[in-house]
């Protein structure tokens, strides 16, 4: 499954990087977010990996993240892998005749197992989490 995501910011880039490049920052944007733990390599470089819990509903959600771009303030993407879902997320931000940020997301995920029948059954409540992720970050950083 493949789909696009994107959003205006209104404020400018190096503003948006700014809040979205620090992980302390997560948990005002993500409110389900229980865990964002360091496991290995160079914190926020490429190659690094951490640990994120979330709780969705009663259930827990642990994925690992994988940073495979780092290109601030044009690109930001990494893999997050869970049970039964792989994901990859690449995040783009542009400036606008506005200065304002445009905030594009390419997101890829692969599934498995009992995963590929909730993927069959509900494909769109995916692309309706990334939009609301995005969503709240607009809210948080726009608000700050």
């Amino acid at each position: 499954m493949q789909y696009q995501c994107e959003i205006e910011i209104e404020l400018p880039r190096d503003r948006v990087i700014e809040l979205f490049d620090d992980p302390d920052n997560l948990k005002e944007w993500q409110p389900d977010l229980i865990l964002f733990e360091h496991m290995s390599g160079e914190a926020g470089t490429v190659g690094a990996k951490s640990r994120i819990l979330y709780q969705m509903g009663k259930r827990e959600i642990e994925m690992i993240e994988t940073i495979t771009v780092r290109n601030l303030p044009d690109e930001f993407s990494g893999t997050y892998d869970a049970k039964g879902v792989w994901n990859e997320v690449k995040n783009y931000f542009y400036v606008t005749e506005r200065n304002t940020t445009l905030w594009t997301s390419d997101i890829t995920f692969k599934f498995s197992g009992f995963m590929k029948i909730i993927a069959f059954l509900f494909p769109s409540a995916f692309k309706k989490q990334s939009i609301k992720f995005m969503e709240q970050f607009k809210a948080f950083a726009e608000g700050v």
